[in-house]
């Protein structure tokens, strides 16, 4: 029998709730579960790719079936490298899905062998983004609902810093 694997890609900046519960619903599905922090994405990031990579590794400590690396390039291109069957996605609103199903089908043509599977977020996390998370936490809303506890930590040294560095440019 093969082992069947995964991959979950994301930039996780940072890792939420609505991340870990696709991450443990696809453990129960596959053997295993390769969370991939992306390095170098489009979009700006808060924390770089170590930190972001350490937050995953301690929010999924005790969790069978998923292990956490790092990557860059083509995320199908690497789900090949390391043998994943699938790539796994969530969905949380319908604009998630126009985006993910033109992903689907780009990596098809680039990987035919590898396919996409969507889960479908648990409701109370809909509304979970890592975009929405840094918003609130950097205006000094309280995140710890949306995230695990250091993680939450984190975005608070995080956004103390970047308030002394803004302070004393003044």
């Amino acid at each position: 029998m093969t082992m069947k694997t995964v991959l979950f890609p994301g930039t996780f900046d940072p890792i939420h709730y609505g991340h870990l519960d696709i991450a443990k619903r696809s453990a129960k599905l596959f053997d295993l579960v390769v969370i991939a922090v992306y390095d170098k994405p489009i979009k700006s990031l808060l924390f770089d790719p170590e930190t972001r990579m350490a937050l995953v590794r301690e929010a999924v400590v005790g969790v069978e079936g998923i292990q956490v690396v790092g990557y860059s390039g083509l995320t199908v291109a690497f789900a090949k490298k390391i043998g994943a069957n699938a790539i796994v996605r969530g969905l949380r609103v319908f604009s998630d899905f126009e985006y993910e199903f033109r992903m689907a089908l780009a990596n098809k043509r680039l990987e035919s062998e590898i396919d996409t599977i969507a889960l479908i977020t648990d409701e109370e996390n809909t509304f979970l983004s890592s975009s929405t998370v840094k918003e609130i936490a950097s205006l000094g809303g309280d995140v710890s609902s949306m995230v695990p506890p250091h993680v939450n930590e984190a975005l608070l040294k995080k956004y103390s810093e970047l308030d002394r560095t803004d302070v004393n440019r003044c």
